[in-house]
């Protein structure tokens, strides 16, 4: 099948989840030239803003989520469930996909729901090593499940899984082609809390440096803070004589990724994903809180091969995290080591893999739909 198509995609709520939405959507149309996306997601600004550089089309459904929710929130959302697949039902039936691909977050479960009511292929891609509950939920329904991280398929019914990965940006990929060169000079951290920024994260770093690494010189720092800790952050470096580079949220993450020579990081599966296919060394912080504690889960993978150092944050503190930079940033060969480490646990054919998987689905439905028409 090498004509344009019609594809939906539904997901959101994190720039984790969208990223590897887009880089599927972008993926497509380079393959079938004149193919339509439409990204249904959520009201919420971090979709729209997330969304609007990259000029697909987009919409959205009244939606809430389920999971951790006190009982009046969760009657809500249950009471609003059907709204929400009648809204998505409006949206299939005026774009009209020839597929339907869910990556996560709740707005995905109304979604997919209502393109299998409606006889449309649908299928899911799940990030984290431990799937959330639209996901789990949706195994059952959904004709395939694209997964990022071995173990996963535990979760889903024999035989729909499919091993892919997690999509990566083509800006990423790009760079992760370019030849490197052997770096002098001084070496560059880069820290990153998730698109929203980690306060504790911010905390624990700018301490460590106020420690002066325990004398290591000459580090620099490339700091995304989130944006409630911008002016705390820049104070402390500046107290701390650190040379650093500090801003809410960077929107060109190949340029600060091609900086890094060391990460210290939340555990996001898009995240480390990235960071594997650029072979790119991390001291991991998994964020607390996450559901089922699935980023310290997303950590593991990539500890066991030796290309990420991880902290359970209620463990961690400022003096330990120094002495733990201070050893990985005085250990230029060791850092090179973890490089290569993490980059044996990348994906770099996650996207090309999904399109395959989509291809597949679009060729069955066109073979039903023959064998039907000669059954008449």
């Amino acid at each position: 099948m090498d004509i344009p198509v019609r594809l939906m995609l539904t997901g959101g709520g994190t720039g984790g989840h969208l990223f590897p939405a887009i880089a599927t959507a972008e993926a497509l149309c380079r393959r079938l030239p004149g193919s339509e996306v439409l990204f249904v997601g959520t009201k919420r600004r971090m979709d729209r803003d997330s969304l609007e550089q990259y000029g697909y089309a987009t919409c959205s459904i009244h939606c809430q989520g389920l999971k951790g929710k006190n009982f009046m929130s969760l009657v809500q959302g249950l009471a609003i469930l059907p709204v929400s697949c009648l809204e998505a039902m409006y949206h299939i039936l005026r774009f009209r996909p020839h597929l339907v691909l869910g990556v996560g977050g709740y707005v995905t479960g109304p979604v997919v729901l209502a393109a299998k009511l409606l006889g449309k292929p649908t299928l899911i891609h799940e990030q984290n090593s431990i799937p959330g509950l639209a996901n789990r939920k949706l195994g059952a329904l959904v004709t395939k499940i694209c997964l990022s991280l071995p173990g996963s398929e535990r979760w889903f019914p024999g035989g729909k899984t499919v091993l892919t990965g997690n999509p990566v940006r083509e800006a990423i990929l790009t760079l992760a082609r370019k030849v490197k060169k052997k770096k002098e000079g001084p070496l560059t951290l880069l820290v990153l809390g998730g698109s929203l920024g980690a306060h504790r994260v911010n905390e624990l770093v700018t301490g460590a440096f106020a420690l002066g690494l325990q004398g290591l010189q000459g580090v620099r720092v490339i700091h995304q803070t989130g944006p409630g800790d911008v002016a705390m952050v820049e104070a402390s470096y500046r107290n701390s004589k650190t040379e650093a580079t500090v801003s809410p949220f960077f929107r060109d993450m190949a340029a600060v990724y091609e900086e890094a020579d060391l990460l210290v990081s939340r555990a996001g599966a898009t995240t480390l994903a990235e960071l594997a296919v650029l072979g790119k060394p991390v001291l991991l912080i998994p964020y607390p809180y996450a559901a089922d504690q699935h980023q310290e889960k997303n950590a593991e993978f990539y500890v066991q091969g030796g290309g990420a150092v991880m902290f359970v944050e209620k463990d961690l503190t400022a003096e330990l995290l120094a002495k733990n930079l201070a050893r990985l940033l005085g250990d230029r060969q060791g850092l090179e080591k973890m490089g290569a480490a993490i980059r044996s646990r990348a994906f770099p054919e996650a996207t090309e893999h999904i399109v395959d998987v989509c291809m597949d689905l679009l060729r069955q439905k066109v073979k039903r739909a023959g064998s039907a028409s000669r059954d008449e």
